[in-house]
């Protein structure tokens, strides 16, 4: 199996600076395995964007599963704070996926950063968010509606650099060329709904797309940073 991928990030229109790190930078392309991600550091605590860093740097670098690479990350986030005591509270999402060489992406995720499938023109979200809100929808107490403007709906219950032993969601997804995979932050999500994101995916090339959902995020407000990292699977 074939993957071409490229990502697109902005601070978007509000906040000062981008809290969010991806990996790889540069679009590329390559017959697997490859490891790419998207991390979003805790906006509003302490050096958000040293934790989305940190844990793009570590995984990328630690040879192991999915899982281990996450692992890792919190680790070294946890080690960065245990020496540097100013930098307490901060932490990051992180949605990794590895592509294989036989077809199968592997995820890793933590966090409410998400992973999408686009096939056959229908989108479908393959992470569950880490968030208070979703955890109230998979109860029953909230409609997807209502959880899209409660105030709660950023709020996480999962990330990393907060608890030395975490909780990894793990999941595979068996890909057939003319899929298109994206990671992205929330600050797509909680900008534009999943018609949109979809609309976006269509009909362009990897970095064209990623790049759209950034316009059209910082179209409706650009209130959060914006990440999108797009992968096209070919023959």
């Amino acid at each position: 199996m074939n993957y071409q991928w490229a990502a697109a990030t902005h601070r978007g229109r509000v906040r000062a600076h981008n809290e969010d790190a991806v990996y790889p930078e540069s679009a590329g392309r390559g017959a697997g395995p490859a490891v790419l991600m998207v991390a979003d550091g805790m906006g509003g605590h302490v050096a958000g964007d040293i934790a989305s860093r940190t844990a793009i740097t570590v995984a990328a670098e630690t040879d192991g599963t999915p899982a281990e690479r996450v692992e890792a990350a919190n680790r070294a986030i946890l080690d960065e704070v245990a020496h540097r005591p100013e930098l307490a509270g901060m932490g990051t999402t992180l949605t990794l996926v590895e592509l294989g060489a036989d077809g199968v992406a592997r995820f890793a995720h933590v966090g409410d950063s998400r992973a999408y499938l686009l096939r056959d023109g229908r989108l479908r979200q393959l992470s569950t968010d880490h968030t208070v809100v979703a955890e109230y929808v998979q109860a029953g107490k909230l409609t997807a509606e209502e959880a899209a403007t409660h105030p709660q709906r950023s709020m996480l219950t999962r990330a990393l650099g907060l608890v030395p032993v975490l909780e990894v969601d793990t999941f595979e997804e068996p890909l057939q060329p003319g899929d298109r995979l994206l990671l992205c932050s929330d600050g797509v999500n909680s900008m534009i709904d999943d018609e949109q994101i979809a609309d976006a995916l269509r009909a362009t090339a990897p970095e064209e797309a990623a790049w759209e959902l950034v316009e059209r995020a910082n179209q409706a407000g650009g209130l959060d940073n914006i990440t999108a990292l797009i992968v096209d699977v070919e023959p």
